[in-house]
């Protein structure tokens, strides 16, 4: 039976390549006769590639893809590689071997990574497939921020629609959010609250004469994202960077001596506002003292790419930054993993919300959540984290407050469409108990 199935699949797989050669061919002939070559070609192995991308996704694979087709990204990947291999090879192999083994090479290296990409494809799809049974937690990250804020995420809370919130202590409506929350986690008490450690903007928590690099002239925390990932740069032992670490050292500590005072005492659990938790610089600084400090979490920001999106989401994920930001946080995120666990912190098993920040509603919201349900359970993880700001329509001005870099984002109306998401957002019977 094994090999039988084994037979069907090569055949399937043979018969699927004949299929795409044919088409190149035809395509080459046409096109030919139409532009140059140069140009001709790559078109041509492009509708070979669909061709190959649609064969072996419906056919060969059917077992693992169900009949579907597989994510996009896979054709990508299959077209740039053998478009890549097929320019680079020929030059490399150049006088190196017989005239006969180079022809091999060249026939038979796409040949192998063309079965190596699809093979990829397929346990991606089953994957996918078989996946549906983990729970993503829903959070929201702002209470705090305003009155606005508070209202739409312990809305949110109370009718079941998230597990967890971020406070930002030096918001203008922390001590109301926080009240509110303890309020509410009464009755519901395994909703999580972290602390959302803010360094970009907002007053300090500290004494001003005490980190005076940190501050504006308003006496607002000012240093940028960039900023702290350049500080980070740095060698250890630079003048500039020991003495703004110091001064980091200090507002960290204030700001969880303000998060113990309006939450109570017990383990803390940490992320940051506009990430800045994961920039190398302040991640060691978190870590050094999270032991004294009782951090027994750090929220990282591994996000899969999700599949199934329509190419308008794409496109505003590359017009908006999505993409970029995501890219800079994978990486950090990547690093700052393995100095969690190290330190014997946990963190989430997964995370979406940077990809499309800001914009969590709609198709990007589903294709969000069914990523992150599709992934494997980990023990040594907790569950994946779908992020997400809601908020009711702002009426007070943040500027004022020192909170200028949110005040565009807060004013937004996507702060409405994303509460509505989550409100809408459907959970099946097999997610709700696994």
């Amino acid at each position: 039976m094994i090999l039988r199935s084994l037979s069907t699949r090569l055949s399937l797989y043979g018969l699927v390549g004949v299929g795409a050669a044919a088409v190149h061919a035809m395509a080459l002939l046409v096109l030919g006769g139409l532009m140059p070559l140069w140009i001709a070609n790559p078109l041509a192995f492009l509708a070979a590639s669909l061709a190959s991308y649609l064969g072996h996704s419906r056919f060969t694979f059917r077992p693992e893809t169900g009949g579907q087709r597989f994510a996009r990204r896979w054709l990508i990947l299959q077209y740039v590689v053998n478009l890549t291999v097929s320019s680079v090879l020929p030059l490399a192999l150049s006088g190196w071997l017989p005239k006969a083994a180079e022809v091999a090479v060249l026939v038979f290296t796409p040949t192998v990574l063309n079965a190596l990409i699809w093979s990829r494809a397929a346990r991606f799809s089953l994957q996918r497939r078989q996946g549906g049974n983990l729970m993503p937690l829903r959070h929201a990250d702002d209470l705090g921020l305003s009155h606005a804020a508070n209202t739409a995420i312990v809305a949110l809370a109370q009718a079941g629609k998230l597990e967890g919130t971020s406070l930002l202590v030096n918001g203008p409506a922390a001590a109301e959010g926080a009240k509110a929350w303890q309020a509410l986690a009464m009755n519901k008490p395994d909703l999580q609250l972290c602390l959302h450690l803010c360094l970009t903007e907002g007053p300090s928590s500290a004494a001003p004469g005490l980190i005076p690099d940190l501050l504006d002239r308003q006496g607002h925390l000012h240093c940028s994202f960039g900023q702290w990932l350049l500080l980070s740069l740095l060698p250890r032992r630079h003048p500039r960077r020991a003495k703004v670490v110091a001064q980091l050292g200090l507002e960290i500590d204030a700001q969880i001596k303000q998060f113990r005072a309006l939450r109570g005492n017990g383990s803390i659990a940490l992320d940051g506002h506009q990430h800045i938790h994961l920039v190398p610089v302040v991640l060691d600084a978190v870590l050094d003292r999270a032991g004294a400090s009782g951090i027994t979490w750090l929220r990282s920001t591994n996000e899969p790419l999700p599949t199934g999106l329509p190419l308008g989401c794409w496109w505003q994920a590359c017009r908006d930054a999505g993409l970029l930001k995501w890219l800079i946080l994978q990486l950090l995120s990547w690093r700052a993993r393995a100095k969690i666990q190290g330190c014997g912190l946990s963190t989430n098993g997964g995370f979406a919300g940077v990809l499309f920040t800001g914009h969590m509603a709609g198709a990007a919201l589903q294709a969000a959540w069914r990523e992150l349900s599709s992934l494997e359970a980990n023990a040594q993880n907790t569950a994946p984290l779908l992020l997400a700001h809601p908020s009711a329509p702002l009426n007070q001005d943040l500027a004022e407050a020192g909170f200028a870099i949110s005040q565009s984002f807060a004013r937004s109306n996507w702060r409405q469409r994303e509460w509505r998401a989550l409100e809408a957002l459907t959970i099946t019977p097999d997610q709700s108990s696994g």
